[in-house]
This record gives structure tokens, sequence and C-alpha cells, in this order.
């Protein structure tokens, strides 16, 4: 007799850090979409089932971004989701009979005669969290097929992909606002004293009409410029995140740890050795979570450009007021022409992933940006082709 288990024990540490994941891409509570709707009615018609579903495990919650059963997103609580274990498996979960289950006798919530048949994949994470399943239900009993399941399989990889490209985007947009924000900030003093000087030189006893005049005029358009300038900082002020860079001293070893801890799972699954050295003490002035995005975007596409079973060198040293991290692989390498067009945005630079893993042409836009708000510099360096690459960043230590 199949048999599921509904008990789970939760590490209350991985799960804040799942649903932190969740959180970042900013999924839950939005309306209907089709890309999403579309997924689940190709799920539906693969098993040729009743209904299909796109989910979203929070908290206390299941969120249906797609039901094929009901044409917009919605939130059912989560003791009422058939099978709470399955959303949480990081494998797939196949129940072609339900009615075949042990444990329906002491767990009455499982007891749902409309329900016979249920399949579900799990949208996981590259850093190995489950957040929520691409599923189909059926009133009757059904057996499935292998291709079926891999198909199924694809789908949950593709709600993922499209989560990864959305986040992309938006961090990039937002790398973008967060810059333009701190020049206009930057542009607000220089204005303010211009206003001032201007008022003073007007009021000299003894200037002439003229020059008080012209001053007056300077006077009335650094105003308006100020205005302006005010007007566009109070807009970011409203939006969601702030545009101001909260820095505080940051270790960046216990930085490059927690990034690295962050893509074990991925660089598990490559069987590459990560190598971290640290000369000395190394910190500075920054935005931790800035620096977080920075860091992790660089030893991504270290792992995604290495071979399996590789070796990728991560370091930090420190000279003159500066400190230096340097992240290099012996992966698939730059091209003169690739170094040059590095951080613009959706580049096509001469090399892929080696496992075909998702590239979207903006996380080095990002890290341009981000790197750029600490006043720091980032470049890279490579000797070729298949002759690995190494990524500098630069960050003043004060």
């Amino acid at each position: 007799m199949p048999y599921i288990n509904t008990s789970i024990n939760i590490d209350p540490i991985k799960e804040e850090a799942r649903l932190q994941k969740l959180l970042d891409y900013e999924i839950l509570d939005t309306p209907a979409e089709n890309g999403f709707n579309h997924i689940a009615q190709l799920a539906k018609g693969i098993f040729n089932a009743e209904n299909a579903y796109v989910a979203f495990v929070d908290a206390d919650r299941i969120f249906l971004k797609a039901d094929t059963a009901n044409q917009e997103s919605s939130s059912i609580k989560k003791e009422d989701y058939l099978f709470p274990i399955a959303s949480l498996e990081s494998r797939p979960v196949v129940l072609e009979d339900t009615r075949a289950l042990s444990g329906f006798d002491q767990n009455e919530q499982f007891v749902l005669p409309d329900i016979g048949f249920c399949v579900t994949s799990p949208i996981v994470t590259a850093d190995g969290y489950v957040i929520g399943s691409v599923g189909v239900t059926d009133s009757k009993t059904k057996q499935v097929t292998e291709d079926q399941i891999n198909m199924l399989n694809l789908l949950s990889k593709m709600v993922l992909d499209k989560l990864e490209t959305r986040l992309a985007i938006r961090k990039s947009f937002r790398a973008q606002d967060d810059r333009l924000h701190m020049l206009v900030h930057d542009l607000k003093n220089p204005m303010t004293t211009i206003s001032l000087q201007s008022e003073l030189a007007g009021r000299i006893p003894g200037a002439g009409e003229k020059v008080a005049l012209i001053a007056g005029k300077i006077n009335q358009q650094s105003k308006l410029m100020i205005e302006n300038l005010n007007f566009i900082l109070s807009a970011a002020r409203k939006e969601k995140e702030t545009f101001k860079m909260q820095k505080v001293k940051v270790d960046l070893k216990l930085v490059l740890e927690r990034v690295l801890a962050q893509l074990s799972r991925l660089n598990q699954t490559k069987n590459q050795n990560i190598k971290f050295s640290v000369e000395e003490i190394a910190e500075v002035y920054g935005d931790e979570s800035k620096l977080d995005q920075i860091f992790y975007h660089l030893i991504e596409n270290a792992i995604k450009f290495s071979e399996t079973n590789q070796e990728i060198q991560v370091s930090i040293t420190s000279a003159d007021n500066l400190v230096v991290i340097a992240i290099k692989d012996y992966g698939r390498g730059l091209t003169e022409a690739d170094l040059e067009r590095l951080f613009v945005k959706f580049a096509k630079l001469s090399s892929n992933p080696t496992t075909f893993e998702d590239s979207n042409g903006l996380g080095l836009l990002t890290v341009k940006m981000l790197v750029d708000m600490h006043k720091g510099k980032v470049w890279a360096e490579s000797e070729g082709q298949n002759l690995g690459s190494t990524f500098f960043v630069e960050l003043p230590i004060k």
C-alpha cells in the first residue's frame, strides 16, 4: 500500500531563509498572468487531468498563482492544502490513487473524496529551497509515465526561470534608480551653495545693478533646480526600497562566507572545489545587502562558466586603504572583445554556461552599478577562451 509520511520537522532557520527567498521573488499576492496560466494549462494537458496549478508555499498559506479551475490568483490556508507535506518535497510526488494511502484514518484533513489522483513537481531554487510546486489533480485515479513526470519537472523549472529573469530585471532597474538618485543627491549640495552665494552676491554693498540682476537670475534658476531635485528624491523615498546606501562597517570575510554558503548547492552539483583565502581582516564601510548581491553574482558566474570538478579561487587582499576581492576560475574564459563589453546590458559574449544554466545578460551590469555606488572599481582579466578568467572588485576601506 502506498504511504506518505504526514509529519515533518522544519528547521526554523532554514524555513526563515526559504521564506525570505520566496519574498525576494515578489510573486505573492500578484494578479494572474498568462505566462503562469499557460504553464498550468500545459501541465493539465500532459496528464489529461481535470485541474492543474502553480502554487507558492508561504508561512501559513498556499498562494495559487495559476489554477485552471479559477482564472484569478488566490490563497488558501496551508492546513487545507492537499497533502501539505508534498508541497515542500524536493522531489516529485506521484499519488496515482490517493485512496490507497495509509494514514487517512489518523489524519482527517487528508480525506478529500473529490481528489483521487495528484502529482506535484517542486519549484526548487539554485540554492536548494523549495518555494512551491507545479501540480495536477483529478477526481479519478490515473497511471502516469516517466515521460509525463519529466515534462512536469521541466514546467516547474520554467516557472523558476521566469522568476529568476523577473528578479534580475528588477534588480537591474533598482540599481540604476539607486545610482541616479545618489547622483541627484550629490548634486543638491553644490546647487544649494550656488543659490546661497548668488543671493549674497546680489546684496554686496556697492555691487552694480547689472551684477545684482545676474546674481538674481542665478539664484532663481538654482532654486528651481533644487526644487526639481527635491521632487525626484521625494518620489524615490515613497518607493518601497529607499535609494540611500545603508552604510555600516562590513566584514567582507563574513559576506563572502555567507554567499558561498548560499551557493553551496549549485557548487556541489558540479562537484567544484572553491578555495577561499583571506590575508587579514578586511572591513569596509558599505551597504551589506548590496555587497551580498555583488559577490553572489560574480561567484555564481564563476560556478556557471566552469566545468565540473574544476577549482574556483576566492581571495581578499588589502593595501593603500583599498580592499581587492579576486574571483578566479579555470572555465570558459573571455576574449578581448568580451572584456570590452562585459558590463553592457544584454551583451552577447563568446562563452556560455557549461551545463546550460540561465544567463540573462543583466548580472554584470548590476554588479557594475552597485560597485560604482560604493566608489569602487570592477574589472576582469582573461588570457582568452577556455583559459579561465578573474574578476576583481576594488573597494575603498573608508
